[in-house]
């Protein structure tokens, strides 16, 4: 999930959506965080190290001391054909993080070199990791592939979203050409628990068939691995409906599924908030508190 802060060097607003692989200037970007608790001071950012454009500012404690937030950022605008990130997390032992972005990311259109993102995230026994970025636009012709791991030990826990919106329907973009893959893996203790590989791809029937899309711009899933979650926990996530679209929760052992479908970001969004609000209370022990920086 990338983000948008501010046009590369000499680029203007209005070209920024026709940002390809013709820039002579990719991006290559690494980011690592490491997260620990400590007697007294709660969660702290132990580690921090980033090459290139991706990094985070600094630790911020709307919560008080026990949680850490931290907002990631990518200043090049989104990422580009060609352009190729990784972000590594570490939570230790006993620690609780959150990580967020200021705004939605973007996938540029690529006139063939391959964009990728690779997130790995490491969790030691006690901790609890959030990861919750805004949503990520794909533009037409993409040309994308991200991948996501995480490692859990013992008792830890994981919420991550991942929210896409396919074209710029504001504009009336659809996605007619290009291809995004997705591959995502969750192991507990060295066993797999979660694996998932799509492909997104720009024309296919697929988009429009009532056993793919059904022709709506923007899916996203929520995936919570804990051992907490249990038959009432499931019932009351799927108590809450979307404003618009389609939801569906589902439970596999040690872990909560989460599918949105539907026309709106902004409803996608609210919806995975309310399930969220209730999931946190109980597998985290905090009640769900929205990033400030989502309401800007």
């Amino acid at each position: 999930m990338l983000v948008t802060i501010s046009p590369p060097d000499g680029v203007r607003p209005s070209e920024i959506a026709d940002l390809s692989v013709n820039s002579a200037r990719n991006w290559c970007a690494r980011l690592e965080l490491g997260f620990e608790a400590r007697a007294g001071h709660g969660t702290v950012l132990a580690h921090r190290r980033h090459e290139g454009p991706l990094r985070v500012q600094k630790a911020l404690y709307p919560e008080g001391p026990e949680v850490c937030h931290a907002l990631m950022l990518h200043p090049p605008a989104g990422i580009a054909g060609g352009d190729a990130l990784s972000v590594q997390v570490r939570v230790g032992e006993g620690a609780k993080a959150l990580i967020t972005t200021p705004g939605a990311g973007k996938w540029y259109r690529s006139n063939g070199p391959l964009a990728t993102q690779r997130l790995e995230f490491e969790v030691a026994r006690g901790g609890v990791f959030e990861w919750l970025p805004q949503e990520s636009i794909v533009f037409d012709q993409v040309h994308g592939r991200t991948e996501t791991v995480v490692r859990l030990a013992g008792d830890a826990t994981f919420i991550g979203l991942d929210l896409l919106c396919l074209g710029r329907t504001a504009s009336g973009e659809r996605l007619t050409r290009g291809q995004l893959r997705l591959a995502s893996r969750i192991e507990r203790d060295g066993r797999l628990i979660w694996s998932e590989q799509g492909l997104i791809e720009g024309g296919s029937r697929l988009l429009d068939s009532p056993v793919g899309l059904c022709g709506q711009p923007v899916t996203g899933s929520l995936l919570v691995a804990s051992d907490g979650v249990d038959g009432s926990l499931l019932a009351a996530c799927r108590e809450i409906r979307p404003r618009v679209g389609d939801a569906a929760v589902t439970r596999l052992p040690g872990l909560l599924v989460a599918r949105y479908l539907g026309p709106s970001a902004e409803a996608a969004r609210a919806w995975f908030v309310a399930v969220w609000s209730v999931l946190r209370p109980a597998l985290a022990g905090r009640p769900a508190e929205v990033p400030r920086i989502w309401h800007t």
